[in-house]
C-alpha cells in the first residue's frame, strides 16, 4: 500500500489546487494508507475492501454514508469558492473529490440532515445553489485511490489519516454564505453616475453659451 502515499499536504497546495481547478491542471492527491483505512470503515467488513484496493488501487468504490461520513455534493464553481473561503478565512476542509463534474465535500455524519434546513433559515439561501446532501441510506462513489486520470474521477484533498477532521453543518453554513457573499460583490458593478429617471425631461445643453 505504500503506492498511496504522498507528502503531507499544506494549506498552499490546496489553494493552489482550486485556482487551477477550472483549468484541470493541478495535480491529483493520492491516499495515504491511513487513509485508505478510514474509507474502508464505512462499511461492514472494510479487510474485504483493502484487499481489493492492495491488489488494485486504481479501481472506485462504491461506499455508504452515515457512519464514517456524510458528503455534501455541490456545483463546481461554487464549491471552488467554499474551499477558497474555508482555506483562505476557515478552519479548513476535509476530504474533496470531483466526480462527474460535481465536487464532493466529505462532512461530519449529520450534516447532511441539517445543512438543508440551515439554509433554509439563513437569509442567503436563496443565493446558494442548492446542494445535494447524502447521508445515512444514501451511497456515493469515490475517486480511485492513486490518480490515473485527471480529467476523470479524482481527489482534490485526499484522506491522509485514519481520523480526519469533518467539517460539520455550521461550517459548511459559513463557507456557503461567504461563497455567496463573494459571488454577490463580484456581480456589483458600480456607476459614479445616478441612475436614469425614465420620466425626466432630458435638456441638450451642448449648445448653452
Amino acid at each position: 500500500m505504500t503506492t498511496w502515499l504522498r507528502e503531507e499536504t499544506t494549506p498552499y497546495e490546496i489553494l493552489h489546487a482550486l485556482r487551477g481547478l477550472d483549468e484541470g491542471r493541478h495535480q491529483p492527491a493520492r491516499v495515504t494508507e491511513e487513509g485508505a483505512d478510514w474509507l474502508a470503515s464505512a462499511i461492514a467488513e472494510p479487510r474485504s475492501l483493502l484487499a481489493l484496493w492492495e491488489e488494485r488501487p486504481a479501481t472506485p468504490a462504491v461506499l455508504p454514508c452515515g457512519t464514517a461520513f456524510d458528503v455534501v455534493n455541490v456545483e463546481p464553481t461554487f464549491g471552488r469558492r467554499m474551499l477558497d473561503r474555508l482555506w483562505a478565512e476557515g478552519p479548513g476542509s476535509g476530504p474533496v473529490a470531483i466526480h462527474r463534474g460535481r465536487m464532493l465535500l466529505f462532512a461530519a455524519p449529520g450534516t447532511a440532515q441539517r445543512l438543508p434546513s440551515l439554509l433554509d433559515w439563513e437569509e442567503w439561501g436563496q443565493a446558494v445553489p442548492r446542494p445535494l446532501c447524502h447521508g445515512t441510506g444514501d451511497a456515493v462513489t469515490i475517486p480511485p485511490l492513486t490518480p490515473h486520470d485527471t480529467a476523470g474521477p479524482r481527489w482534490l484533498v485526499a484522506p491522509d489519516t485514519r481520523s480526519p477532521w469533518l467539517p460539520g453543518p455550521e461550517v459548511l453554513l459559513w463557507a456557503c454564505v461567504r461563497a455567496a457573499r463573494a459571488a454577490s460583490a463580484a456581480d456589483v458593478r458600480v456607476s459614479i453616475f445616478p441612475s436614469t429617471d425614465p420620466g425626466a425631461n432630458v435638456y441638450d445643453v451642448s449648445r448653452r453659451r
